[in-house]
């Protein structure tokens, strides 16, 4: 006759299903339990692609940054320059009242020329203006070319040296507000780098609050 072994006797290992069937290392639901979860994807992959290379990403935007802000000196520098090259020339723009104010110089009445808008303003409507009228609007080179093909022609001469002297200021005028340009749009062009470089420091942060910490403040599953 067959003894009969009482199932508390078994192993752990050596207990059977209903069918009498040994299952091996517990039961299934252990198994199940302790299975690794499977990685959730990102709820925003494009943030989460961005952020992927977050050190070569920082590197960039501290980058971004230091250039940004070296344009905006560099802009300051070239119109701080600007500013000191005008102010020793102590040029006035006419008053208000006066009968040598012209029509595009009347937002400076009567102001000093410190500046590369100024400076504009000044060789274009008003230098300009008054070169035109000295030889029935002949350029230096036309004037000068007749004055040396007439020579004893003392109004010729007369001409080409108020030509000379004129477009000389005028050109000079122009280079400052030139200049002047270029150091706005290089501190334009710094606050704008200082800003996506900001942005590129906060693309990781975002991808956390997004992606692994979840919207309801709790870590995703990819994110423990």
């Amino acid at each position: 006759m067959r003894s009969i072994v009482p199932s508390t006797a078994l192993p752990p290992s050596a207990a059977t299903s209903g069918n009498g069937t040994a299952l091996a290392g517990g039961s299934l639901s252990d198994k199940a339990h302790n299975a690794p979860k499977p990685k959730q994807a990102p709820r925003n992959r494009l943030l989460a692609k961005l952020t992927s290379l977050t050190s070569i990403a920082t590197m960039a935007a501290a980058g971004i940054v230091v250039v940004g802000i070296i344009a905006i000196v560099g802009g300051n520098y070239a119109k701080n320059v600007v500013h000191e090259q005008l102010v020793p020339q102590k040029i006035t723009f006419p008053a208000a009242n006066s009968p040598a104010m012209l029509p595009g110089i009347k937002q400076y009445a009567g102001q000093q020329l410190v500046n590369g808008s100024q400076a504009k303003a000044y060789a274009n409507d008003f230098i300009n203006v008054h070169l035109s009228k000295v030889a029935a609007g002949q350029t230096y080179s036309q004037v000068s070319a007749a004055a040396i093909a007439a020579p004893t022609n003392a109004k010729l001469a007369e001409q080409k040296a108020t030509l000379f002297q004129g477009e000389t200021l005028r050109s000079i005028l122009l280079s400052a507000w030139g200049w002047s340009l270029v150091g706005t749009i290089a501190t334009l062009a710094g606050f704008i780098m200082i800003a996506l470089g900001g942005i590129l420091f906060l693309l990781p942060l975002a991808n956390w609050q997004v992606n692994i910490r979840g919207p309801h403040g709790t870590a995703t599953a990819g994110g423990r």
